[in-house]
């Protein structure tokens, strides 16, 4: 602060009328024997041959080097060019004057006046370095109320106080790679005395604070900084601090804009304290990691919009706006007056963390988003103590077991409505919705439903009978024909596919799609009437119990099977018996949009049998009633998903009987060939009604038991003695389960 206070008004000064420094300059002047004049316009040009002194210019001269060298430079009113390969000490310049360094160097080690030093005048340094090993290195400052103006473009600036300075209305100007650093142990990067700097793709360093924001006695401009693709670096301090003392309070504003970045070395990007009022507008800028922190004696806004994002605490803060696309992520308890939501983000702390946001208002439409554990009842709360109003959407992760009633909102009053974005909250086996009490919000147990992963990961037990049972279904088909051509040898092929929709009366509702083929031989054994046949194949099915909720099951299968027909009554019997190898993947995307999946392996096994009698009606009609019987046992299983949800599923057993009846026709085209349609009605009654699923300690039960009524056609047709091919299409219906369509497709050749 010393540095700073050199620019205070003393009070010889004061009745000269001359500000202090530039008193100081004129006795320096005059102390100065060597140093070469020019003044009354003249003009001089010097180079490399030409030896190094002092130079004093005014009324109008004009001084330029070109590769020249100079000890100092002090300019009034006057033009200074420094070309490519120049050096100097360091360059005053007051009343007006002009200074262009270019490809140049200024060195100093004066510790109280830059290296570069700026009164009523303009400097444009490009591609050059100023440096200052003892005070400042650019400083730029009014005389008698009018302000300097340094563009500096592609060079770097450096003090060991500090790297630059402006005051009482003066601009400084970095762009294209600039680098102004403080270089000193608590240096400052650049401060700015109730006076304005931008910075385009620049970088600007302090070894204390970054930038450093005061006012003057005699200040009547605010201060301002634009940060455009820039750096903003304090590496002990704040990258921002705005500090005011009594009777010098500065009002600051702040644009962080297009991928610019702070870096506060103790945690604090924004830092504002004595009074001060400071607002920071990031627009498009996503690396702040830092707090914003105001003392009680100071005023803060802070405006995120335009894909802004900011990582830190909020202390002292008077206003916030949380614009679209933009993220305020909270990382700690934080206290805001008011916050006004604009379809922004708040994110109260990462998954697991519960952190409070304080506020005395809020308004707007926005989303928070926070975390919950339902064992110990703690959870990211929002803390409004006086109104609330707009819509808002909570986006809450869960962890724990057992829900323990938990508050995550309390306003003061007003019209706030709050609800779960994602639909409820997952935990565990169930989901928890979010209830109101008065001015509370909280996750309560009266409101659960059973959470997607649950739902998933219980049906998943249930669709292994449905898958049994659809691959049957092609060989029974099969069995069929064999009853119509009993005394060949044959290689049959078929492919089928299967949808279910099963409701949420039997304790999981899902729909199920599957697709498979199977293959198999077959023969007849000799002087019997019996025909013996083995089977394989594979499915795979899609289970969707839920939004967001998903399953595959991926079936291998073997059996045998075997068929008697006595040819002269019509009487059959058929029989099957099969193996399963089960591959179960479930997966869901929780109420948070994380994502969590697990899997297992298990077997099941089935056997079937089914007897009728064909019956024929003159020389092509047939009826064929027939009952049949079977049973499927699927082995259980315990897994867990990468949420941590256990699941443990018993046995799932199938018991079924059938009785019904097929009605068909044949007829025999000209060219021969065979064309046989007909038609199948039948009930079946389901008696399994005890399929236990235990999720998390909570037992669910897949519970498919009751009568269904079946409805079926088909074509057989014989192209030739050896060929024929095969269509079965299958629906059936009941209030737990309807099978939306069956159809199965295939060839044989008989030889």
């Amino acid at each position: 602060m010393s540095a700073l206070n050199t620019f205070d008004l003393k009070p010889l000064s004061v009745k000269m009328k001359v500000p202090t420094l530039t008193f100081c300059f004129f006795v320096a002047v005059q102390g100065q024997a060597q140093a070469i004049q020019l003044d009354n316009g003249a003009q001089r040009t010097i180079g490399p041959n030409t030896a190094a002194t002092d130079w004093q210019l005014s009324d109008g001269s004009t001084l330029t080097m070109n590769s020249a060298r100079a000890t100092g430079i002090d300019l009034s009113a006057s033009t200074l060019n420094m070309n490519r390969g120049s050096q100097s000490g360091a360059v005053r310049a007051s009343g007006r004057s002009t200074v262009n360094i270019n490809d140049s160097h200024v060195t100093s080690s004066d510790p109280v006046l830059g290296a570069v030093r700026l009164e009523n005048s303009k400097a444009f340094i490009t591609n050059s370095t100023v440096t200052n090993s003892a005070g400042m290195g650019l400083q730029a400052v009014s005389n008698a109320g009018a302000a300097s103006l340094a563009q500096i473009a592609s060079s770097s600036i450096s003090g060991a106080s500090g790297g630059a300075l402006a005051a009482s209305g003066s601009e400084l100007h970095f762009t294209q790679n600039s680098v102004v650093q403080g270089t000193g142990a608590a240096a400052f990067g650049l401060a700015l005395v109730g006076a304005t700097a931008t910075a385009n793709q620049s970088a600007i360093i302090g070894n204390g604070h970054g930038v450093l924001f005061t006012r003057g006695r005699s200040d009547t401009t605010d201060g301002k900084l634009v940060l455009d693709q820039s750096v903003v670096e304090g590496r002990t301090g704040s990258a921002l601090s705005v500090r005011g003392t009594p009777g010098q309070v500065p009002v600051v504003s702040i644009d962080v804009l297009n991928g610019s970045t702070l870096k506060g070395g103790n945690g604090n990007l924004l830092s504002v304290s004595g009074g001060a009022t400071a607002t920071m507008n990031v627009d498009n800028s996503r690396n702040l990691v830092g707090n914003v922190v105001g003392d009680a004696t100071s005023t803060v806004h802070l405006n995120l919009q335009n894909n802004a994002e900011l990582k830190g605490q909020l202390q002292g803060v008077d206003t916030v706006k949380v614009g679209s696309n933009s993220n305020l992520f909270i990382t700690g308890d934080s206290q805001a007056r008011s916050l006004t939501m604009d379809r922004g983000t708040v994110t109260l702390g990462a998954p697991g963390e519960f952190y409070r946001l304080k506020l005395d208002s809020l308004s707007g439409e926005g989303r928070f988003v926070g975390s919950v554990n339902f064992d110990e009842g703690k959870a990211s709360f929002i803390d409004v103590a006086n109104q609330a109003s707009g819509n808002h959407t909570l986006a809450l992760s869960a962890s724990g077991s057992e829900l323990v009633k938990t508050q995550v909102v309390h306003t003061g009053g007003g019209d706030a409505v709050f609800s779960l974005e994602g639909g409820p909250v997952d935990m565990g086996a169930y989901a928890y919705n979010l209830k109101q009490e008065g001015n509370d919000w909280f996750l309560d147990t009266q409101t659960r439903v059973v959470s997607r992963s649950a739902r998933v990961v219980t049906a998943l037990f249930n669709t292994p009978v449905t898958i049994m049972t659809a691959e049957e279904g092609s060989l029974r088909a099969r069995m069929g024909e064999l009853r119509y051509s009993p005394n060949s040898t044959g290689l049959w092929i078929r492919g089928f596919g299967s949808k279910y929709d099963v409701s949420q009366s039997s304790g999981t509702g899902y729909s199920q799609s599957l697709q498979g083929f199977s293959i198999g031989a077959d023969m007849p054994l000799a002087d019997t009437q019996w025909k013996v046949g083995v089977f394989g194949g594979n499915s795979n099915s899609d289970v969707n119990p839920a939004r967001g909720a998903a399953g595959t099951v991926k079936s291998y299968f073997l059996g045998t099977y075997a068929t008697w027909v006595d040819e002269e009554s019509g009487f059959y019997f058929d029989a099957v018996a099969k193996a399963n190898r089960f591959q179960n993947q479930a997966k869901a995307t929780l109420s948070d949009n994380t994502s969590t999946k697990g899997g297992y392996n298990n077997v099941g096994g089935g056997i079937s049998a089914e007897f009728g009698r064909h019956i024929k009606l003159g020389d092509s009609s047939f009826i064929e009633p027939y009952g049949r019987l079977s049973t499927i046992v699927v082995q259980g299983g315990t897994y867990s998903l990468k949420n941590g949800l256990q699941v443990d599923g018993e046995r799932t057993r199938s018991r079924t009987a059938e009785a019904g009846a097929t009605v068909g026709h044949e007829f025999q085209l000209d060219d021969g060939t065979l064309i046989k349609p007909y038609l199948r009605a039948a009930m079946v009654h389901e008696f399994s009604d005890n399929n236990k699923v235990t999720v998390n300690n909570q037992t669910f039960n897949n519970d498919l038991s009751g009568s269904r009524a079946k409805y079926g056609a088909g074509l057989a047709v014989s192209f030739t003695q050896d060929l024929q091919a095969h269509v079965d299409v299958e629906t059936s219906t009941s209030d737990k389960i309807k099978q939306k369509a069956a159809v199965n497709v295939g060839l044989r050749y008989a030889f």
